[in-house]
């Protein structure tokens, strides 16, 4: 194998492939990426076996070949070399060695046999469709936040991708819960996508799909099956398997009828929560709001740090209310208000509350309260 590869496009392919391989890994071979050169384009391939990412680069093959290196020495590598560099790849079968040439720099590396590299076994996928990568960023983007870190509950660990039925007809939906509070995304329901199982994308592979989806206009081919889930590019297909478990009933925790509104400047308010929570206990986090006629107050008291306060004009026409919350959830779900306004509907202290976009319905957050 020999090719000549510009060094953007190397270090483009390599760095989203060398993402994927876990630090820590008992088989040497997933520590690698497979490198595979043919016709006009070398393919980089990494897996850890939940996910697989495939990015293709244009090259100038003089021979066509594969093998598998260390997938973050060749990334520190091709990270260090100057821009607009020329790099030149060759392997030597024989040796087991992978030479790196850039200018006056030259590098040998150890490689491993290209057939001891797992490749994900293809999967036949139920729905395939494609969707704008704006669409897809602003599904995962705003729910992620809230995907529970909790191994035990191992089928919160990702987002809820699936079709529901939304105020104009069928949806395509994402959800993510901890259990103390929860996004719901819905947008339009992209062509050919009707018969999709509802499926769970794992943290991971949310965290990696962010780097396929940079060009809002780019149609990304989505494939889905009840084991496995596939975005494509015409350059990168990330492939990962979903999570085995069954999504609760989400719906049930979603409150219709809270009566209390308050309307506020969603950049004001967190930044307001932001400050009164300098002051809070590092354990509870928790502040308080009071909320009167078209006023509210922020306020925070840590006995062994001290308190804190701020009041906020905001639209309320409701009863007095005192509810607490803890600041990081309240600053979380308020940096994903893209209008000006983030409206808040209570119901009581001791109730969960809704969070939206001023009018807009196709993006709900909720948040249970906590004791202050």
């Amino acid at each position: 194998m020999k090719f000549s590869i510009e060094r953007a496009a190397l270090l483009k392919a390599v760095s989203q492939a060398q993402s994927v391989v876990e630090r820590r890994n008992t088989i040497p071979i997933l520590a690698n990426v497979l490198i595979e050169a043919e016709g006009d384009t070398v393919q980089f391939r990494a897996t850890d076996l939940d996910i697989e990412v495939v990015d293709k680069a244009p090259a100038q093959v003089e021979q066509a070949g594969a093998t598998t290196v260390s997938a973050v020495m060749l990334h520190e590598i091709v990270r260090k070399l100057p821009d607009g560099a020329l790099v030149s790849i060759s392997d030597d079968p024989a040796a087991g060695r992978l030479n790196v040439q850039a200018g006056r720099s030259s590098f040998n590396l150890a490689t491993l046999p290209k057939e001891d590299f797992p490749v994900m076994a293809s999967s036949e996928y139920t729905a395939n469709f494609t969707a704008k990568a704006g669409v897809l960023k602003r599904l995962f983007d705003k729910s992620k936040f809230a995907i529970s870190t909790e191994e035990t509950r191992y089928y919160l660990n990702g987002v809820y991708m699936h079709i529901a039925t939304g105020e104009d007809g069928q949806v395509l939906r994402c959800v993510a819960t901890d259990g103390h509070r929860l996004a719901r995304i819905d947008s339009g329901l992209p062509e050919g996508a009707s018969g999709m199982p509802g499926v769970i994308v794992p943290r991971k592979t949310v965290n990696e799909l962010r780097k396929l989806l940079e060009d809002d206009d780019q149609e990304i081919a989505v494939s889905v099956s009840e084991t496995k889930v596939r975005f494509a590019t015409p350059v990168i297909t990330l492939t990962s398997k979903v999570i085995d478990g069954t999504f609760p009933d989400y719906t049930r925790v979603i409150p219709t009828g809270n009566p209390r509104q308050l309307e506020v400047d969603a950049s004001e308010f967190a930044k307001a929560v932001d400050r009164v929570a300098t002051v809070s206990s590092e354990r509870s986090r928790a502040v308080k709001l009071a909320l009167e006629a078209d006023k509210l107050v922020l306020s925070v008291n840590a006995p062994d740090a001290g308190a804190a306060e701020e009041e906020l004009v905001v639209a309320y026409a409701d009863e007095p209310l005192e509810i607490g919350f803890n600041a990081k959830y309240l600053l979380e779900i308020a940096s994903q208000v893209d209008r000006e306004n983030a409206v808040f509907l209570f119901n009581s202290s001791g109730d969960p509350t809704l969070m939206r976009e001023g009018g807009d319905t196709s993006a709900v957050y909720v948040v249970m309260p906590m004791r202050v």
